[in-house]
């Protein structure tokens, strides 16, 4: 007898249905075929378990089993929950009328029970356009595929459990979510917020024009100046989250496996902050079964690189491309992946390897030259892609000891939020372009004209600081936003000369 069961297979934050079909004649032997991983393959094993321990058998009869299309490779043991609904429905073991509405995922357990999954939510998503009645997966998912609205989530703890369903002598009770209603319950994450910050106002600032436009930024500064507290800071101003935007971050941590039970959808923007030791793999993303790196799970958030020198030279590296194209492309001798990877940059340093270089009151102990060398562990090509170098200073025992209240993360807010709405009326006709950071060379030449003064003031600035072309760019893109945040329809010579002053590393003789 052959029953077709439906699964699906995940390639970046994107799934494809899996037909398996299963043929039980006369004769002997297991066959699985369609191009499956070792984890596939093993799951004869854990499936004959996991039937014997719930009271069913493997029939001992020739078992072909064939997951189409046959040139995907099918990865990880998520199709047990499908295969064995196969083979009990094929065997005559169980009802088989109403298997073909439903996608089936899940990976047992050698006592029949179910274990938690990746890439539920594209998973459901693909179930809901290929017009499936529903999904079943285990209990632990159910949340994190109900957000996909005009679909039937049915979460269930253990194989018994949905082969009673199938036999019409149980029901399982269907999860359901309000989408909308979860998202904006969940809106207004508790977040640090700048008014903690004693002093550091021109930091606050630099900070706000990085928000405001999307801008990547470092702070450089000694040890204890507040650089690490500042930045995590950041998500508090930036714009809330779209329910589009929270979708497309909530597949990506759902490939990656990073959503728990209770989490359904992902309403505040991400914050990663991976440690100097992380591997380029790691941070791009990548391995023999390609999985999202740390800088897609900052998809729509901030990608915190706390003391950039420490990280390894490679490592850095590989960050270029996705900061100017914004996505990820993972490619393999057999399959080619696209990963997200529209982050803002935050980063910092220090000085020099002492960190007290340029301090007001204490001496830098690094021999000469040190400093430069220190500064080269990050290449010119990364540090182009970088738009605010902000120095950071230490903040004096007078404002430490302050009782007064800086400007809060919600005032800030405000105005980033009035900022990105000028600019989405002004990048209304462009794809794929939201903010100022994302402009290209034509919408430089648009909506970045100068006026003689601002142009004449930018010459001197490129020619005295051998600024190259990509710098000159990312000036008149936080020249752009400075005028936004001043609701100035034209950039004037004091939004030039504020974009100036924060290239402080291609200032001559700055590293000594």
């Amino acid at each position: 007898m052959l029953v077709k069961t439906y699964g699906s297979a995940v390639s970046g934050i994107h799934a494809t249905t899996i037909t398996i079909e299963v043929d039980v004649t006369a004769g002997i032997k297991f066959f699985l075929v369609g191009l499956p991983d070792n984890a596939v393959k093993e799951s004869e094993q854990r499936i004959r378990a996991a039937l014997q321990n719930n009271g069913y058998r493997i029939p001992g009869k020739k078992i072909i089993i064939n997951m189409a299309p046959a040139d995907i490779k099918k990865e990880g043991s998520s199709y047990d929950l499908p295969l064995a609904i196969g083979i009990l429905a094929a065997s005559g073991q169980m009802k088989s009328e109403i298997i073909s509405d439903y996608v089936i995922m899940g990976e047992l357990s050698l006592d029949g029970s179910l274990h938690h999954i990746k890439g539920a939510l594209p998973i459901a998503i693909k179930a809901r356009e290929e017009g499936f009645k529903g999904i079943i997966l285990p209990k632990e998912n159910a949340r994190e595929a109900a957000i996909v609205n005009d679909l039937e989530v049915l979460g269930v703890e253990n194989i018994k459990e949905l082969i009673d369903f199938f036999n019409g002598d149980s029901e399982i009770e269907k999860t359901e979510i309000d989408t909308l209603a979860e998202f904006y319950s969940a809106l207004n994450n508790n977040i640090p917020d700048f008014s903690d910050v004693k002093g550091q106002e021109n930091i606050k600032r630099a900070l706000e024009i990085a928000a405001a436009g999307g801008h990547n930024v470092i702070m450089i500064g000694p040890p204890g100046s507040g650089k690490t507290m500042l930045a995590k800071r950041m998500s508090g101003i930036l714009p809330p989250l779209t329910l589009q935007e929270a979708l497309e971050t909530t597949k990506i941590h759902s490939v990656a496996g990073r959503l728990s039970a209770n989490n359904t959808l992902m309403t505040s923007r991400p914050f990663r902050s991976p440690h100097h030791t992380i591997s380029d793999v790691a941070l791009v993303g990548g391995g023999v079964n390609p999985q999202p790196g740390e800088i897609s799970l900052s998809h729509n958030g901030v990608l915190f690189l706390d003391e950039l020198p420490e990280f390894k030279r490679t490592v850095l590296e590989v960050m270029r491309q996705p900061l100017e194209d914004r996505v990820v492309t993972i490619s393999r001798a057999k399959s080619t992946v696209d990963y997200p990877a529209s982050f803002m940059l935050v980063s910092s340093m220090n000085p020099c390897p002492c960190g007290y270089y340029n301090h007001p009151e204490k001496d830098c102990l690094c021999p000469p030259g040190m400093v430069q060398k220190y500064l080269n562990k990050i290449s010119g090509p990364l540090l182009d892609r970088i738009d605010l170098h902000v120095e950071v200073t230490p903040v004096s025992f007078s404002e430490l000891s302050s009782k007064e209240k800086g400007e809060s993360s919600k005032d800030i807010r405000e105005k980033v939020i009035l900022s990105r709405e000028i600019q989405e009326k002004r990048f209304s006709a462009s794809d794929k372009t939201y903010s100022n950071s994302h402009m290209n060379s034509k919408h430089i030449q648009k909506f970045c004209i100068l006026d003689s003064e601002s142009s004449d003031m930018l010459k001197t600035a490129m020619e005295k600081l051998d600024l190259s072309a990509r710098a000159y760019d990312r000036i008149l893109k936080v020249s752009r936003t400075i005028a936004d945040l001043a609701a100035s329809e034209n950039i004037q010579s004091q939004h030039i000369a504020e974009a100036i002053q924060y290239r402080s590393l291609d200032r001559e003789g700055w590293a000594g």
